[in-house]
């Protein structure tokens, strides 16, 4: 896969540091944390490396992408990344109807 970012994806929130390899893999637990995300003082931030790129926060009704250009570089990681796995559950298909 060519990959824009070279870092790691970082979740972070008050009660949570994670690291992801995958934006999907981060977006998805972000997006699993923001029930827990009660108080308008609290917040979800994804960063790539230093970089904020994404946050939610009850002050805004959607997430927010930070940064001109980020909201398109990740759609294009997103397709990727979607294209990869599905290669990869047809290529472990074809290696059990081998088998």
């Amino acid at each position: 896969m060519t990959q824009e970012y070279q870092y790691m994806f970082r979740v972070v929130t008050k009660n949570c540091d994670a690291e992801f390899a995958r934006w999907t893999d981060a977006l998805n637990h972000a997006k699993s944390l923001i029930p827990n995300c009660k108080s308008l003082f609290e917040d979800i931030r994804i960063f790539v490396g230093e970089e904020l790129i994404w946050i939610y926060s009850r002050s805004h009704k959607y997430p927010q992408f930070i940064g001109a250009g980020t909201y398109d570089r990740l759609a294009r990681l997103f397709i990727a990344e979607a294209r990869e796995e599905e290669k990869r559950n047809e290529e472990q298909g074809n290696e059990e109807g081998n088998g």
